[in-house]
């Protein structure tokens, strides 16, 4: 196994990998709409032919050192098959919009490079000295058939993918909401006496809780903060019944979706995906802005933004012509909460509110 044949076996990895890797950069790329739109089922079965490709690749190793011109044969069948699935995989984009378009090449992308992993160590392990190296290359052949597996979990279609985005926005929330749910009131039942003694002890040593982590905070919320922790929680409650209404409301309209031109259902849908990412974020700035002192401003900025935000998403959905009756509840109700939260916040002195104007 002379140093020759292990430089000719790294020229033709490197010709296969620079080819795949142009061939790949096609799904950076907005396929035109002339061109005939790929199902995602051939995809996966382009897909199944990778994973039988690399479990060749991988009992090349189960003996002796397989010959050069298998190593060879077996990569360029590897990745002649590669080639295809990737064209096919940038045919399937036909019509995608970014969320669609970005799920399918990250889906490819884990192909692609647990594939590139397999084969470079099968050129690697020729001719080294410490054979043990082999042992691994049933563990990434592995890798590429749970990527090649994962293409069925791929959204095969833009309102699937959007679903499924504005799913995990409603994750997040259900995050924010049990950690308010976790704010706890202060306690109130000492009396001047034991304040002055706790006061005291105070000057002369740290409290535990001083000391520790801030695994406590949130936990000394007055009367009154606890009031509009309580109102936060509804309104986060709320929202999560809008997202979920908001999501079946998209859903109904699958069967709307053609191929060959849903450019502008696509683009209503894409848009209520941001206004719905618009809503996470500010739901999480609401959350943060409830730990004392409690922040007014912030909380009163977050709760305009969601506002404004159910107001775009009513209007996009008229435009879609679905079935808008529970999804319109659902934002009559967010709008109540919004309201009482708004009236709360809106009284001054009844909490101890970080007011950023007075500061300033």
């Amino acid at each position: 196994m002379g140093r020759a044949e292990r430089e000719q076996l790294n020229r033709t990895l490197n010709q296969h990998l620079n080819t795949i890797h142009e061939t790949f950069q096609l799904l950076d790329q907005t396929p035109p709409s002339t061109l005939e739109k790929v199902s995602w089922e051939k995809v996966m079965q382009m897909g199944d032919q990778v994973s039988k490709q690399a479990t060749i690749a991988g009992m090349l190793w189960n003996g002796e050192t397989p010959e050069v011109r298998a190593l060879e044969e077996n990569m360029a069948s590897y990745f002649n098959i590669l080639q295809g699935f990737l064209l096919l995989s940038h045919g399937s984009i036909v019509g995608a919009g970014p969320t669609l378009s970005s799920c399918v090449h990250a889906s490819v992308k884990q192909v692609v490079d647990s594939s590139f992993k397999l084969l470079k160590e099968s050129v690697s392990l020729y001719g080294a000295r410490n054979k043990d190296g082999k042992f691994s290359m049933p563990q990434l052949a592995g890798a590429v058939w749970e990527a090649c597996s994962a293409l069925k979990k791929t959204p095969a279609t833009n309102v699937t993918a959007i679903g499924r985005a504005m799913t995990q926005v409603a994750v997040s929330m259900k995050d924010v909401l049990r950690e308010m749910k976790e704010l706890k009131p202060g306690s109130s039942d000492l009396t001047d006496e034991a304040s002055n003694e706790s006061s005291i002890e105070a000057e002369i040593e740290p409290q535990d809780d001083e000391i520790s982590s801030d695994g406590d905070l949130g936990n000394d919320l007055s009367p009154e903060e606890m009031r509009v922790a309580q109102l936060a929680i509804a309104v986060v409650s709320e929202t999560l019944v809008v997202i979920k209404e908001l999501i079946r409301t998209i859903t109904s309209l699958i069967k709307r979706e053609n191929p060959n031109d849903s450019s502008n259902l696509v683009d209503s849908l894409e848009k209520l995906l941001r206004m719905c990412q618009g809503i996470g974020i500010q739901i999480d700035e609401l959350g943060a802005s409830l730990y004392p002192p409690q922040e007014v401003p912030t909380m009163k900025a977050a709760l305009g933004k969601i506002s404004s935000f159910v107001d775009d998403m009513q209007a996009e959905l008229q435009n879609l012509k679905g079935n808008l009756e529970a999804f319109c509840q659902a934002c009559t109700c967010l709008k109540s909460s919004l309201g009482q939260l708004e009236s709360a916040v809106g009284c001054p002195g009844t909490c101890r509110f970080r007011n950023q104007s007075a500061e300033n």
